[in-house]
C-alpha cells in the first residue's frame, strides 16, 4: 500500500465517505499479510518507498500467483525478478497490464504513474553482451521504480576505444552501474573517468578461472578508483534498488 492510498483512506473518514470500522478493514494488514508459507509486506512501500519485489527463483507458480494477487488486492505494483516465461504466462490473465522482460527474467504489472520525482539518469554499462541479462534486469527494476535509464552495451575493456568514445553520455549520468564479468576491469575505469557514484555489478560470465563471477568480485572489490559501490555477483536487482535510491536524494 503506497502513502497515497494511505491518504485518500484517511480522508475519506475525515470527510464521513467511509467508516472507521471499513477504513480498519482497508488497512487492517499492515504492516503484513500471512498467507502462510509467506508474510507479505504490504508496508515497504511506506518505510523504503518502493514496493515489496517478489523472487521467483525457488517458489511455485502457485505461491508467485498468491503473492501476486495479495499485493494487487492492496493496490501495490508488482515486480517479480527471476521469473521464467511460465510464471509470466501464469500472470498474464490476472491482470492485462502484466509485461515481461525475458532478457532479465522480470514480470512487472504497473499501476498508472505519476510524474518520477528522480534528479537524473541512471546509466547502465556492460562490459560484454553476455553481461545483458543482468542489466536488463536492473533496466527493468529502475523502469518500474521511475527513474530514467541508457544504456551502454559492450564497451568493455578488451576494447577500451568504444569506452572512450561515449564519455559525454557518462557524463551526463547522475549514477552509473557498470555490470561486468571475465576480469571485472570495467569498473575500475569508468570510477577512474566519472565523479558520479558507480555501482559495480560482478557477473557469472567468464572462463573457468574467472569461477562463476568471483574472479569479477574480487577485482572490482579491489578496485583503486574512488566512488566505487560493489554488489553481489549477477545483483542487477540490487543495484538497480541502490541507483534510484540515489538517484531519489
Amino acid at each position: 500500500m503506497k502513502p497515497d492510498d494511505i491518504e485518500k483512506i484517511l480522508e475519506a473518514v475525515k470527510e464521513n465517505k467511509v467508516s472507521v470500522a471499513k477504513a480498519l478493514e482497508k488497512l487492517k494488514h499492515l504492516p503484513y499479510e500471512n498467507l502462510d508459507f509467506a508474510r507479505v509486506d504490504h508496508h515497504r512501500h511506506l518505510r523504503q518507498g518502493m514496493p515489496e519485489v517478489i523472487y521467483c527463483e525457488g517458489k511455485t507458480i502457485e505461491q508467485v500467483v498468491k503473492i501476486v494477487e495479495s499485493i494487487l488486492d492492496k493496490n501495490g505494483d508488482i515486480i517479480a525478478t527471476r521469473a521464467d516465461r511460465v510464471i509470466y504466462e501464469a500472470l498474464k490473465p490476472i491482470d492485462k497490464r502484466t509485461e515481461y522482460n525475458e532478457a532479465g527474467r522480470v514480470a512487472t504489472i504497473l499501476h498508472k504513474k505519476k510524474k518520477s520525482k528522480a534528479k537524473g539518469i541512471v546509466l547502465l554499462m556492460t562490459g560484454g553482451t553476455s553481461d545483458i541479462p543482468v542489466a536488463e534486469e536492473a533496466y527493468t527494476v529502475l523502469n518500474a521504480l521511475g527513474s530514467r535509464v541508457n544504456t551502454l552495451y559492450d564497451v568493455g575493456v578488451a576494447g577500451i576505444h568504444r569506452l572512450l568514445d561515449n564519455r559525454k553520455v557518462i557524463q551526463s549520468a547522475r549514477v552509473i552501474i557498470v555490470i561486468a564479468g571475465m576480469d571485472g576491469a570495467l569498473a575500475s575505469v569508468v570510477g577512474g573517468l566519472s565523479s558520479q557514484p558507480v555501482i559495480a555489478v560482478p557477473t557469472s560470465s567468464g572462463y573457468g578461472a574467472s569461477f562463476g563471477g568471483i574472479a569479477a568480485l574480487l577485482t572490482m572489490l579491489n578496485s583503486c578508483a574512488a566512488g566505487v559501490a560493489v554488489m553481489n555477483i549477477d545483483n542487477g536487482f540490487g543495484a538497480a534498488c541502490l541507483a534510484h535510491k540515489i538517484n531519489m536524494l
